[in-house]
């Protein structure tokens, strides 16, 4: 073969593999904005099915359960399976989802549309992110991997806070609010379904296959205690964010009256944005510096979210304050517990330790919603947040010394790329 055919193959595939790439963050943007895009439209089934809040609750906490479940039967299989094997099919579960609430609206639909979206976002998290690292490499061999890790983390969070800004605008300035919303992300995940299965895969399959286990998760012995405080501290990280996303809705239509749907949704994009922007904007930040930051602006927010509550006059800045300075906080503070658990654990068992992180931090997305739609039943709105911020504050202080207090030097941690 001459030269120039060689070169004009491998331009080929260069451009097959950037192609791929956009593909694959399209595909993880849509999931992960249909895991989030039912908040703001929470309210409006309410009013049509006439449940309660803590029936929203559990509809919520059905879509942690979903990716609990993938994520230790599915989410590491694209090793032995190859990326677009699995990752195709969690597009199209995905999609399932969006039919399931788009043709079956009332609350069995919800539970089931929310449990297929979080089993597929248990695969795409770890499948995607791999995935667009091994595209960007092939397709600009020479470049940092820099331009990866910021696609996935924007993707990632990025797409958790898209999905209620949709649905918030559409629900307050367009027709069918409890329809629309999921068309348009039907669009978006056919496309990129279309898009996945076009993309080259970039894993050479091992052979032998290895016999399928689940995902187990490792506590390094030698450091028990720490890892620990980095469980407790991913929980409270996603227990501030998971409060918000479950639970802003209500909380702005009945505490703080304003019941606009778009008002809804922006205000959880504005936490999932901050989310973002301190994980791009602290790249050179110590792991002990991104703890602490994260420690402080956790507690700062959700007492904001009190204060907002309990003003004589309820306000809606401070609430939407508080509401940035929690995504500030559990951002900062899920990528410090996530450099302490890669930093104490043995490579030969990192993706374990890992696995218990985010174990850890999908029970924060669940537990606290759970808690808090179960106070409100004999408390109200503003007594149960009051609770929640009380016990976020004992948590952060019960876990700040062990995690503050590390013998060995500190190093900067890249951002984080994954929720799952």
């Amino acid at each position: 073969m001459s030269s120039t055919s060689t070169n004009l193959s491998a331009g080929r595939s260069a451009r097959a593999h950037g192609r791929g790439f956009w593909a694959v963050a399209l595909a993880f943007l849509a999931i992960m904005a249909l895991g989030t895009l039912p908040s703001p439209l929470y309210p409006l089934y309410q009013q049509q099915d006439h449940f309660s809040t803590f029936t929203i609750t559990l509809i919520y906490s059905a879509y942690a359960a979903g990716v609990l479940v993938s994520l230790f039967t599915a989410g590491h299989i694209s090793d032995w399976h190859g990326r677009r094997r699995v990752l195709a099919p969690a597009v199209a579960v995905s999609a399932l989802s969006a039919l399931v609430f788009l043709l079956w609206p009332e609350l069995p639909g919800l539970v089931v549309g929310r449990v297929l979206g979080g089993m597929a976002v248990g695969v795409v998290a770890a499948t995607a992110t791999v995935w667009l690292a091994e595209l960007h490499r092939a397709h600009r061999p020479d470049a940092s991997p820099r331009r990866a890790q910021l696609v996935a983390s924007v993707a990632n969070l990025g797409g958790l806070g898209l999905g209620p800004l949709i649905a918030g605008l559409l629900a307050e300035y367009a027709p069918h609010p409890l329809r629309l919303p999921y068309v348009v992300l039907l669009v978006a995940l056919a496309l990129a379904l279309v898009g996945v299965l076009l993309s080259p895969d970039s894993r050479e399959l091992p052979n032998p296959r290895p016999r399928y286990r689940a995902q187990r998760i490792s506590v390094p012995a030698a450091a028990r205690s720490r890892f620990y405080a980095a469980l407790a501290g991913a929980f409270l990280a996603y227990g501030g964010l998971g409060v918000l996303v479950g639970l802003s809705g209500t909380f702005l239509a009945g505490t703080l009256h304003h019941p606009s749907r778009a008002l809804a949704g922006a205000a959880v994009f504005l936490v999932f944005a901050a989310g973002v922007a301190v994980q791009l904007t602290t790249l050179n930040w110590s792991i002990r510096r991104s703890l602490a930051v994260g420690m402080v602006g956790l507690v700062a927010g959700v007492g904001l979210l009190v204060l907002a509550a309990w003003l004589p006059t309820p306000s809606l800045t401070v609430f939407l304050v508080g509401g940035v300075l929690t995504g500030v906080g559990a951002g900062a503070l899920f990528k410090g517990t996530l450099g302490t658990a890669v930093a104490i654990s043995n490579p030969e068992s990192r993706a374990e330790a890992l696995a218990g992180l985010f174990l850890a931090g999908y029970l924060g997305l669940s537990v606290p919603v759970i808690g808090i739609g179960i106070a409100l039943q004999h408390v109200s709105a503003r007594v149960a947040l009051l609770g929640f911020a009380v016990l976020v504050t004992l948590g952060v202080v019960a876990v700040a010394r062990r995690l503050l207090d590390d013998p060995r030097p500190a190093t900067a941690v890249r951002p984080v790329v994954t929720t799952h």
